[in-house]
């Protein structure tokens, strides 16, 4: 049998290294000497033939282009091994999972998540990592990320999605506006008034789509990637809004207030849901944290 030339442990020595920057912060944070980090680097990069790192002076070490994609594969592999020799039953304590959350979806739901996933398997470690969906698919990809807290709305074919639940469109508008007290309103007399648009792109591509599909027109005001940004500019009078994310309280950043109106009509819904990696396998804090998660969002 071939000789395997790195143990797992200097394959997790490798990935400190990139998470952290240098080999020193990987020794902190691992626990070992510099040397020993500094080793397992030299000795990877004898084998690949080609630096893993560049070494940047005054900044650090970032990942070569054949160093991310050898980072990808080892992630993968250094989870799939944990799963492999986890012992039959074991359950997510001590284990850590690294979250992605979509940051329109993370002020409202990942903490409370996090917090009583923490409740309940105290000694598990949960790891946020917020972006855009791009950002989250990438990290799914490359294993760098386990599960993903996102909106069901043009992901990747090739990423597994776990529903959580649908929400439903709402406008926004600025108190005495002439629709704030008319119930269930047309999208299209909404949009009487400028919209200031979520300019996110998975959440713009899911509200101008939700627009055209009303046969609407927008006249967009300007677009913010703030949700609250979104909302004390709607409380100012600068225009409307529409968001999804779902949201119990009418107050804004600078003491403004906002009124939520129900939309009319047959709109599709926001689905909230955990994606992740069909070909990496979950460990048990993965599979514990979908089954909370599940559970808590259902529950709301």
């Amino acid at each position: 049998m071939e000789t395997i030339p790195v143990s797992l442990r200097q394959i997790a020595y490798l990935l400190a290294v990139a998470e952290e920057g240098s080999t020193a912060a990987a020794a902190r944070r691992m626990n070992v000497s510099q040397p020993s980090v500094s080793l397992a680097v030299a000795k990877f990069e004898a084998g690949l033939g080609q630096p893993m790192f560049v070494r940047l002076p005054g900044q650090g070490m970032a990942p070569t282009a054949v160093g991310a994609r050898k980072l990808g594969e080892m992630r993968a592999l250094l989870r799939h091994a944990r799963a492999v020799l986890a012992p039959a039953g074991e359950d997510a304590e001590g284990g850590e999972l690294v979250l992605g959350v979509l940051s329109t979806l993370g002020p409202r739901y990942a903490p409370q998540l996090v917090s009583r996933f923490r409740a309940r398997h105290p000694s598990a470690r949960v790891r946020i990592v917020e972006g855009h969906l791009d950002d989250l698919s990438a990290g799914l990809r490359s294993g760098r990320i386990e599960l993903a807290l996102v909106y069901d709305f043009a992901l990747p074919s090739d990423l597994a999605i776990l529903p959580l639940a649908d929400v439903r469109p709402y406008g926004l508008v600025w108190p005495g506006h002439r629709l704030e007290r008319a119930g269930a309103v047309r999208l299209a007399d909404l949009l009487e008034d400028p919209l200031v648009l979520m300019g996110l792109p998975q959440s713009r591509d899911y509200f101008l789509s939700l627009i055209q599909s009303q046969g609407a027109r927008a006249k967009i005001a300007f677009e913010t990637g703030s949700l609250e940004m979104l909302r004390s500019a709607v409380a100012n009078r600068m225009g409307v809004g529409l968001l999804a994310t779902d949201l119990p309280y009418d107050l804004t950043y600078d003491g403004g207030r906002i009124g939520r109106v129900p939309l009319a009509g047959d709109l599709p819904p926001h689905r909230v849901a955990l994606a992740s990696n069909p070909s990496i396998p979950q460990g048990p804090v993965a599979r514990a944290f979908e089954a909370q998660a599940r559970a808590v969002i259902a529950g709301q």
